[in-house]
C-alpha cells in the first residue's frame, strides 16, 4: 500500500509539473525565436536603409555597419544587387533553413532596398546561424528538466514519509492480525489513526474479545466433559470387571465380556470425541518444531508396537536442521494417529516409511504404508467424523483420528491430503510452514 500511495502521490506532482512547466518553456521558446527575428529583423532593416540611400556616406556606413556585425554576431549580412532574384522578388521572407554561407541551420531574413520613390535598389539577406538559440534552448529545457526531477525526488520522500504516517495504523491491525492466526488471542490493535481506522481497530478488538471469551467457555466445557464422561465410565468397567470374577456361568460371562467391550469401545469414543473437541477449542501459538528430533521421537513410541505386529518403520534420511511451525504438541498428536492408524492395517513384514520435503516456505511429511490403500470415494471421505473404512482403521477404531489429524493440522495453517502409494497402500501427505532460521527473526503476517 505504502508503494501505491507514493506511486499515487508522485504521478500527481509530475502531472502539476508537466501541466505547468512544459506550456511555460513551449511560450519561452517561442518568445525566444520572436526575439531574435525581431533582433535580425531590425538589423536588416536598417542595413536595406542605408543600401537604398546609395550616397557615399552611407556606404561607408553600410560598410562599416556590415563588418561590424559580422566581428560581434555569429551572423553574416550580404548585399544583393537589383538585378538577384530575392531584390526582383521585392517582398520581406523570414525563414528557418540552411544557410550557405554558414554552412549551418540559420535563420535567413531577406528585406528588399528600396528608394523614396519605391524602386527596388537591392536587397539584404541576414544569416543568423541557430546553434546559439538551440544552445540556449537546451539550457532552459535542461534546467527545467532537473528542477522537475529534483521537485519529483522531494515528493517521492515526501510521500514516503506521509504513506507511512497514514499506514501504520493498518500495519498494527495487520500485526494484530498475523499475531491472533497464530493463536495469541490476548492480541490487541491501538485505536490510532484516521476514524475509518480507529472504528476497524475497535471492531477487530472486540472480535477478538469475544473469540477469546468463546475458546475459553470451550475449554472449560471440554475440561468438564473429561471428568464428568471418564469417571463413570470408568467406574462402569471396573464393576464389570469384578462381576465377570465371581460369576461362573458360561453364558454370563459372554454378556458380561460383551458389556465390557462395549465400554471400552464407549471409553475410545469419549476419548476421540474429548480429543478432536481439543483441537477445535484450544488455539496456542505455534513455535519451531526439529522434524528429524520429532519423527525419531515417535518412532521409540510406536517401535514396540510394530515390533509385535512385525512392521518396520523406516524414516528416510531427514535433513537435521528441518523445522517447522506448529502448536505444542500438535505435531506429536498428528503423527500419533496417522502411525496408528498405518500399523492397523499393515501386514505382517510391511513397511511404514516416513519422509519430510521442503519447498519454498513449506515442509511435506509423506507417511506411507503397504496396507490394501482406500479407493478415491473413500480417501473423498476418510477425514469425515465416525467414517471407518475397511483398510483404514481396525475394528476397534473410532473414526476420529484422521478428522482430528485434519483438525490440527488445519490449526497450524497446513494441510492434509490421501494418496495411493507407489506400489500399494496409502500415502499421507501433510504440509507445514517452515519455520525460520534462527539466525534470521521471524517476520510479521
Amino acid at each position: 500500500m505504502v508503494r501505491q500511495l507514493v506511486a499515487s502521490y508522485v504521478v500527481l506532482v509530475a502531472l502539476a509539473i508537466i501541466g505547468f512547466t512544459v506550456p511555460v518553456a513551449f511560450t519561452l521558446t517561442d518568445q525566444l525565436e520572436g526575439d531574435l527575428e525581431l533582433s535580425v529583423s531590425r538589423e536588416a532593416d536598417t542595413v536595406a536603409l542605408l543600401l537604398a540611400a546609395g550616397d557615399e556616406p552611407s556606404r561607408q556606413a553600410l560598410d562599416r555597419l556590415v563588418l561590424a556585425y559580422e566581428q560581434q554576431t555569429p551572423g553574416r549580412i550580404e548585399l544583393l544587387p537589383a538585378g538577384s532574384p530575392e531584390a526582383r522578388a521585392g517582398t520581406r521572407s523570414a525563414l528557418w533553413t540552411h544557410s550557405p554561407v554558414l554552412n549551418a541551420d540559420a535563420l535567413v531574413l531577406v528585406v528588399p532596398a528600396r528608394t523614396a520613390d519605391g524602386v527596388v535598389a537591392g536587397a539584404v539577406r541576414v544569416s543568423y546561424p541557430a546553434a546559439p538559440l538551440e544552445r540556449r534552448l537546451w539550457q532552459i529545457w535542461g534546467f527545467r528538466a532537473a528542477l522537475a526531477v529534483g521537485v519529483l525526488v522531494l515528493a517521492a520522500a515526501a510521500g514516503v514519509l506521509v504513506a507511512r504516517r497514514l499506514t501504520r495504523p493498518l500495519r498494527g491491525l495487520t500485526t494484530m492480525a498475523a499475531r491472533f492466526g497464530d493463536g495469541d488471542l490476548t492480541a490487541r490493535s491501538t485505536e490510532t489513526g484516521p476514524p475509518e481506522t480507529r472504528t476497524l481497530a475497535r471492531t477487530l478488538n472486540a472480535g477478538a474479545l469475544r473469540i477469546g471469551t468463546l475458546v475459553d467457555a470451550q475449554r472449560a466445557f471440554v475440561a468438564d466433559a473429561s471428568h464428568q464422561l471418564r469417571t463413570p465410565l470408568t467406574a462402569l468397567r471396573l464393576s464389570l470387571d469384578n462381576i465377570a470374577d465371581e460369576v461362573s456361568d458360561e453364558l454370563t460371562r459372554e454378556d458380561v465380556e460383551t458389556a465390557t467391550a462395549e465400554v471400552v469401545r464407549m471409553s475410545r469414543l469419549a476419548n476421540g470425541l474429548l480429543a478432536l473437541a481439543k483441537a477445535e477449542g484450544l488455539v496456542a501459538a505455534p513455535e519451531p518444531v526439529g522434524v528429524a528430533e520429532l519423527v525419531r521421537g515417535r518412532f521409540e513410541v510406536w517401535s514396540p508396537v510394530a515390533a509385535e505386529r512385525a512392521v518396520r518403520l523406516v524414516a528416510e534420511p531427514l535433513e537435521e536442521g528441518l523445522r517447522v511451525l506448529a502448536g505444542p504438541g500438535h505435531l506429536e498428536q498428528v503423527l500419533d494417529n496417522v502411525l496408528s492408524n498405518a500399523l492397523e492395517v499393515s501386514p505382517e513384514g510391511g513397511v511404514i516409511t516416513v519422509s519430510a520435503t521442503a519447498d519454498g516456505d513449506r515442509v511435506t511429511l509423506v507417511v506411507l504404508d503397504q496396507g490394501p490403500g482406500l479407493s478415491e470415494q473413500e480417501r473423498a471421505r476418510a477425514f469425515d467424523r465416525f467414517w471407518r473404512g475397511q483398510g483404514l482403521t481396525g475394528r476397534g477404531g473410532s473414526g476420529l483420528g484422521l478428522a482430528i489429524v485434519k483438525q490440527l493440522v488445519a490449526d497450524n495453517a497446513g494441510s492434509v491430503r490421501l494418496a495411493a502409494a507407489p506400489g500399494g497402500g496409502l500415502a499421507v501427505w501433510i504440509t507445514l510452514r517452515l519455520a525460520p532460521s534462527p539466525a534470521s527473526p521471524r517476520s510479521g503476517g
